[in-house]
């Protein structure tokens, strides 16, 4: 068969796996090319949150200065090159958050901790979750968590789970936590053979029959204060099958290698260096198309450890706007994210869709805190850049209601990247600033 008579169909067929194929322009040509070209690009979803918030003073702009027509101010000027790009929100919160330690935890669900009566703890579906049941269907993984490390002994902050992301059951989602295990799960092909492969997926099938087949006759036996527990974990193991379906779907399918190799970081990376290789493995993932949706809650300990801080990032946060020690070094963290984010927006923009626009033209890249630093919960910190979402970039909005549901923003994204959604969290709609 000669490279321009390529079947797509029998493509899928003989690898065993009825998928679709990313866009292969060198198999193209003439109508078929043309109409291919022509399609709209996949849109993505990136949502990085920082966890212990920002120096008010100095990376908040002005509120009297909104619009276009604004200055950057000293925590966000290293995104002076991509100020046409991002915009900065203000007045965001979320009106269930009562937890200084817990900005992670609820920053893309918006859910009441104490919202089911007797319950301790609750949480729901976050966003990013609700984009990647419909971006995910087409991409070996329905949606990327990543999570960065933590200083050894010292208390996360960020509430039980390790990811940003929570299923639809409110139940936190495993992230990988090192480069090196993120590197291998986007690019490392298994070259066993594949009825070995299948061999194994049928394994993990069969344990989770016997599972759930143990849960439902111990549900028979207990009471019904009981059930709503074994519900929960049957659930779970539920997740589980669709994950072992999904990955059924794709063996035998190499892992797409990006245009420029990304190679194999160690195990040893912390801080300032962690982000970048972070950042690079995200910018590939969403390049040969593996995922559409991902999720980082960068770390916060280390980064400040690599910038030569002695205190962790709680400490740090409750910094006095007089000055002082854990001030400079929350500013310098400022502008230290601040570069790493202009870094990330340069490698979506060098990456080119067949239809001539950018990764970045068709992402939506959220970076901010359920934090605005101490155990200040109002005014969360929120930038948002890309053209994903379709909402007007390169502007300073201050919501005239200073307790505007951070719901809204989520809301809003999901609606301008195409995703049916009346309502999100506490949304009361969309934030129409946001548009034309």
């Amino acid at each position: 068969m000669s490279k321009n008579s390529f079947n797509r169909r029998q493509f899928l067929a003989s690898s065993r796996a009825l998928i679709p194929l990313p866009f292969l322009e060198s198999f193209m040509s003439g109508p078929t090319a043309a109409a291919a070209v022509a399609s709209e690009p996949a849109k993505r979803m990136v949502f990085l949150g920082m966890g212990f918030g920002v120096t008010q003073s100095t990376w908040f702009p002005d509120v009297n200065s909104v619009g276009t027509d604004y200055t950057l101010p000293e925590g966000l000027k290293p995104l002076a090159r991509h100020k046409g790009d991002f915009s900065v929100i203000q007045n965001l919160y979320h009106q269930y958050s009562r937890g200084g330690h817990s900005g992670s935890t609820f920053w893309l669900t918006g859910a009441n901790q104490y919202g089911v009566p007797g319950k301790s703890f609750h949480n729901t579906v976050s966003v990013d979750q609700v984009a990647a049941a419909q971006f995910g269907l087409k991409t070996r993984f329905s949606s990327l968590q990543l999570s960065g490390k933590k200083l050894e002994g010292a208390g996360s902050g960020h509430g039980p789970g390790l990811s940003l992301a929570w299923d639809h059951s409110g139940k936190p989602m495993p992230a990988y936590e090192s480069a090196n295990a993120t590197f291998h799960k986007l690019f490392s092909n298994d070259n066993s053979p594949l009825e070995e492969q299948k061999a194994r997926m049928a394994e993990e099938r069969s344990v989770l029959d016997t599972v759930l087949a143990d849960a439902r006759a111990v549900r028979r036996r207990t009471n019904q204060s009981d059930h709503e527990k074994l519900d929960e974990y049957l659930e779970s193991i539920r997740d589980i099958e669709r994950r072992i379906t999904k990955e059924e779907g794709w063996l035998g399918v190499p892992r797409i290698q990006p245009d420029k190799p990304v190679k194999e970081p160690g195990d040893s990376l912390n801080g300032i260096e962690e982000i970048r290789v972070m950042y690079d493995l995200m910018a590939a993932a969403l390049q040969v198309d593996a995922t559409r949706v991902i999720t980082y809650r960068m770390p916060a300990d280390t980064l400040l450890q690599s910038l030569g801080a002695s205190e962790t990032a709680h400490l740090t946060s409750h910094y006095s706007e007089r000055g002082g020690e854990r001030k400079t070094i929350s500013q310098k963290r400022d502008r230290q994210h601040s570069i790493m984010l202009a870094e990330f927006f340069d490698k979506l923009k060098a990456s080119t869709e067949p239809d001539g626009t950018t990764i970045f033209d068709n992402s939506t890249i959220t970076f901010g805190s359920n934090i605005n630093s101490m155990h200040t919960l109002i005014n969360c910190p929120t930038l948002v850049a890309g053209g994903g979402s379709g909402i007007r970039q390169g502007q300073h909005l201050v919501m005239k209601n200073s307790r505007t549901p951070l719901c809204n923003l989520w809301l809003t994204l999901l609606q301008g990247s195409g995703i049916q959604a009346d309502s999100f969290g506490d949304s009361t709609g969309p934030i129409e600033g946001l548009f034309g």
